[in-house]
């Protein structure tokens, strides 16, 4: 059978963003413009990202270029992972040290992060702290975070006792109450949002406040390249350790000053021969689909001569919710879906094959999208709409 979703800490929604955090000079902004192939500027300067530069890059996706090879389709569009490179946080921020309050809000309108820390010595390259500790840094952020959050629950706590004084307590909000106040027991004892077991009710309570420690996290350690192709710095294990303590992760092991030399190659054979030669490969790759996943975003295909495009939705989404990221009539006047399975169609080799095999569906309403559908949507057509199915 297929498994139930449960509903996750988050707002819903396809168009998620992950923002890159870490205290500065730890080579978010180099990280960024290589993510994005766009030029910030990346001065080693504490603070010269102040407005929080948002990108997009394309998620790798093996089907996404093997239904491009196979459609030769006149417009090929991936599906993209929103990604935001925030002003550095150093200590005290959330007390407004440094870009302190600016900071902690960009964070707040990102959806994951991307904890970001240095495990290599470069005099060339000042550290805030002044010495390379990637634990201590770690906890930095954890206690900023923290911090901030401590501060605007119990503001928000605080408001909501009030608004009920001299009213019964019904039982909607004793379980807002309880939420507010378990939510603070776990802040205080110096863990994150995230680590707790919330219900379903819970989770809708918490989704509407929007705390930084309930955001998924994926930490990447920056080391040199040196150690990079080696696999091997004196760190990892215990970076390992500490996010384990504190909530866990995927730990993803980059090296900026790798991918820039290999960014900075123009053919796709040069960076081939590139990753050959130093018996390495680029992390990127990996770092956007652990973001776009850990968003728990997933994509179907549209497919036809004129476009092959990955459309992004959430784990979960039904049928009418899928047909409406195209456009909101598909989704209004849903009457069903046509789904092949990517693997089956792959197999096949084409749409009668899959019809031959039995491997072509119809799905209605309550179908819970796969990730690797290719769908065609059946719609009453609106107003303004001229035909009645999209491939």
């Amino acid at each position: 059978g297929v498994e139930e979703i449960k509903p996750t800490l988050g707002r819903p929604g396809n168009n998620l963003k992950m923002g890159i955090v870490g205290l500065p000079n730890v080579g978010k902004s180099s990280l960024f413009n290589i993510l994005c192939k766009m030029s910030i500027p990346a001065e080693n300067f504490p603070f010269c990202t102040i407005d929080p530069n948002l990108s997009r890059c394309a998620v790798p996706d093996e089907r996404y270029d093997w239904l491009c090879k196979l459609f030769k389709p006149a417009s090929e569009v991936p599906a993209f992972l929103h990604i935001t490179d925030i002003a550095g946080l150093v200590k005290g921020a959330s007390e407004g040290a440094g870009l302190g309050n600016n900071f902690l809000s960009h964070i707040q309108a990102v959806d994951g992060i991307f904890h970001m820390v240095r495990a290599f010595d470069n005099a060339d390259v000042i550290h805030v702290e002044d010495s390379v500790d990637p634990i201590r840094d770690l906890d930095i952020i954890h206690t900023e975070l923290i911090a901030k959050d401590l501060e605007w629950l119990t503001k928000t706590h605080d408001a909501f006792i009030k608004a009920l004084r001299g009213k019964p307590k019904d039982k909607a909000a004793q379980e807002h109450d309880a939420c507010l106040l378990k939510a603070l027991a776990l802040l205080k004892d110096g863990k994150h949002v995230r680590a707790g077991d919330w219900t379903n009710k819970d989770i809708e309570i918490l989704n509407e406040l929007h705390l930084l420690t309930a955001k998924p996290g994926v930490y990447l350690v920056n080391l040199t390249d040196e150690d990079y192709i080696r696999k091997k710095n004196k760190w990892l294990a215990k970076i390992k350790a500490w996010v384990d303590a504190h909530g866990g992760g995927p730990i993803i092991p980059v090296s900026v000053s790798f991918e820039q030399a290999m960014v900075a190659l123009e053919s796709p054979e040069e960076r081939a021969n590139f990753e050959k030669e130093k018996g390495a490969t680029s992390a990127l790759p990996k770092i956007i689909k652990q973001g776009y996943h850990y968003l728990n975003l997933i994509n179907y295909f549209t497919c036809g001569a004129d476009e092959v495009r990955a459309w992004t939705i959430q784990k979960g989404t039904k049928g009418p919710g899928a047909a409406g990221v195209i456009h909101t009539d598909f989704e209004a006047g849903f009457i069903m879906a046509e789904v092949m399975a990517y693997n089956d169609f792959k197999e096949q080799g084409s749409e009668a094959a899959c019809k031959a095999a039995g491997k072509f569906r119809q799905e209605g309403k309550q179908y819970d999208v796969q990730d690797g559908d290719i769908m065609h949507f059946r719609f009453n057509a609106g107003a303004g709409l001229a035909g009645g199915k999209k491939k």
